[in-house]
């Protein structure tokens, strides 16, 4: 039972530290903050790739109960913008693990298909949305993937001025989108 403690109090430690400090954080420092050794930390997580992939596995199953709550949301205008603006939440608040799994780390590749099922998700929510004459009938999920790929490019911004940014644009984007 203490085992299985620390491992899930580890991964909350360091999706949190990842998410604010970015994957550089050294393992000795994720140890200090959960209040474990750094003997403990190696016992579950042997490298630091398995411990960003297992602090990316929960911030994977995060965006995907956003995609399905929204799937499931009646109106689709409210779907897709409550979609677009969880993703700019998570683009300020889990800069470090956002960097991860959208850049060239290691434990990235683990989530190639969960990529491409809210890849698919998102498609979904675009086409209800264009369906129900909630956004112009010319949007494409490309427009609102090129949308979302501008939101996370300003995570390169200061964190002072990548959420005010993010936030701007966001309302932009859903003021474009929007029928």
């Amino acid at each position: 039972m203490d085992a299985e403690h620390n491992r899930r109090h580890l991964v909350t430690v360091a999706r949190a530290a990842f998410a604010d400090q970015g994957l550089d954080l050294p393992m000795r420092e994720i140890a200090r903050r959960a209040g474990l050794g750094i003997a403990t930390v190696y016992r579950h997580f042997p490298t630091r790739t398995d411990l960003v992939a297992a602090a990316l596995a929960e911030h994977v199953a995060a965006c995907r109960a956003d995609l399905r709550a929204a799937l499931d949301e009646p109106d689709a205008w409210r779907a897709l913008s409550g979609t677009i603006r969880r993703f700019a939440e998570r683009q300020i608040r889990d800069r470090g693990l956002n960097e991860a799994l959208f850049g060239s780390h290691p434990a990235a590749a683990a989530f190639a298909e969960d990529r491409r099922a809210h890849a698919r998700e998102l498609e979904r929510l675009v086409d209800r949305a264009r369906g129900a004459g909630a956004v112009r009938a010319e949007v494409s999920v490309e427009d609102v993937h090129a949308g979302l790929t501008a939101i996370a490019s300003l995570q390169a911004l200061r964190p002072e001025r990548a959420a005010p940014s993010t936030w701007r644009l966001v309302d932009l984007l859903l003021a474009g989108l929007s029928a």
